[in-house]
């Protein structure tokens, strides 16, 4: 067994090839050659997962039999060159047996102990006597694996790592365990287990997404973490827009996804300045606002916060809206790169004197009424909810339309068009109200969305959504880091990958 340090340079890319269904042993190579071709480091082949093989059954097991039947197969791997041998703890009579016969071949396969513990992650307490339980069978490695039921227990996981004395695989399943695999290298684990493309695990990150979002061995002890605060999170694609940007300037952060359920707790648990910055998403962008230290007053005054930095020197919690700042100058820059910016010119803003018609008047629309006010635009504001629409026209002295009327309404020429709800089409129209001059569609999940085509057809200027997430990621970028955002750079992906 080595130092505690021996270990903590690198980590190990690990494919579980893993069903809740017997597979033949044909299939299970076909996984490995998968593993393989994905760059996994090494696969993890359970024994209750091969037709006919039943193994006895302890933690997490499929199966009950015979348990001299597990020790002739952990032999057999043993003289077959097995890189890891595991053998759960409440198996862990066989060790001596199974070390003899490590001896007695020559073998350089490590040992690991592993536990599986159900229900409620115990305390602190519980769990360190367990890693001296384990750590005391003089297994090469220790294994422990949870099933987190809130995103703050896993802190639990990560202050294990400081106390083992062999190799700690410590995560919890799940997607509020995500951060368990992706933060691992940083407190000092040994294995990150993630999933094969096309047999996704929930919690675990796909391998291709490691290679190519995360590249998680340039995680250290000192990297700044970055999450996004979501519930749910599957939806992300965070990661691919900021952490290779970080790469890209040697910037030491990961941008990791954080299911996180409750807002207060959350903040209680990760105070560190290690957690250096979030973005937030659904459904928490205008709750959050009582838990930051400081609020810009522009995201004040909208109501909703998107991204906080953490104060190194204090601590503080600092909150911002880049939605705003994102969709208005793309709006701006777009009419000013068609030439109309005559009106606005002398006011400083192509949107100076325009009529807005706005078309949502939640979280996305308010961040666009306030911006657009703040160029000195005339609102108008239609919503399905006509007193969320009366409220904020109230609050940018704008109108407030019935939604129904949207399809009859008869603009003057030089109006925009936003939409700002997330159907990327206007229900029950036929034409684009307002074609002559601009549309904005804040939807970002489609590139072209029907309301942008259409807008197309009729001859008007379009900005996408996809423009508004690449300005508001870059403004991220650079309130996380303090450094100018690599703009083409991260361009070049939204382009290839969204």
């Amino acid at each position: 067994m080595g130092s505690n340090q021996d270990w903590k340079h690198s980590v190990m890319v690990c494919a579980p090839i893993t069903t809740q269904q017997s597979v033949s042993v044909e299939q299970i190579a076909n996984d490995m050659y998968q593993a393989k071709a994905e760059d996994a480091d090494i696969v993890e082949v359970r024994l209750d997962c091969i037709t006919n093989f039943h193994p006895p059954k302890w933690e997490g097991g499929l199966y009950e039999g015979d348990e001299n039947m597990q020790l002739e197969a952990l032999q057999l791997a043993v003289e077959l060159g097995a890189d890891f041998i595991e053998v759960q703890l409440k198996a862990a009579s066989c060790l001596p047996t199974l070390v003899e016969h490590k001896r007695n071949h020559n073998s350089h396969g490590k040992i690991i102990v592993s536990c599986y513990v159900d229900g409620i992650i115990p305390p602190q307490e519980e769990l360190l006597q367990l890693v001296e339980l384990m750590q005391g069978t003089e297994a090469d490695i220790i294994k422990l694996v949870t099933h987190a039921a809130d995103i703050t227990e896993i802190i639990k996981i990560f202050s294990l790592f400081p106390y083992c004395q062999v190799p700690l695989i410590a995560y919890s399943v799940g997607e509020r365990g995500l951060i368990s695999q992706l933060l691992s290298q940083k407190f000092g684990g040994f294995f990150v287990y993630e999933s094969l493309a096309g047999n996704p695990i929930p919690g675990l990150p796909s391998l291709d997404n490691i290679q190519e979002a995360y590249k998680l061995e340039h995680v250290k002890a000192d990297t700044k973490v970055f999450g996004l605060i979501s519930k749910p999170i599957s939806h992300s694609k965070g990661p691919i827009l900021h952490n290779p940007p970080f790469r890209h300037i040697n910037y030491n952060g990961i941008y990791v996804p954080m299911f996180v359920d409750d807002l207060k707790e959350f903040f209680n648990t990760y105070p560190c300045p290690d957690f250096s910055g979030f973005i937030v998403g659904i459904p928490y962008k205008e709750e959050i606002l009582r838990f930051c230290d400081e609020v810009h007053p522009l995201a004040q005054s909208i109501g909703a916060v998107n991204t906080i930095i953490r104060r190194a020197r204090h601590g503080k919690l600092v909150g911002y809206n880049t939605h705003c700042e994102a969709a208005i100058t793309a709006i701006e820059d777009a009419l000013i790169e068609h030439g109309c910016n005559d009106g606005g010119a002398s006011l400083g803003s192509p949107l100076a004197g325009r009529l807005f018609v706005l078309v949502g008047a939640g979280g996305a629309g308010i961040a666009l009424a306030f911006g657009s006010k703040s160029r000195g635009a005339l609102l108008v504001i239609f919503d399905i909810n006509f007193d969320r629409a009366k409220s904020l026209a109230c609050a940018v002295f704008g109108e407030a339309q019935p939604f129904k009327e949207l399809v009859n309404f008869q603009p003057e020429k030089e109006a925009i068009l936003a939409n700002a709800t997330p159907v990327g089409m206007l229900p029950n129209t036929d034409r684009i109200p307002v074609a002559e001059r601009l549309v904005f569609d804040a939807v970002y999940r489609l590139r072209r969305t029907r309301l942008l085509k259409e807008a197309d057809a009729a001859g008007a200027i379009t900005v996408g959504g996809v423009e508004m997430f690449l300005r508001q990621a870059i403004g991220q970028f650079n309130l996380f880091t303090s450094l100018e955002a690599p703009e083409e750079f991260m361009r070049e992906i939204v382009l290839s990958k969204f």
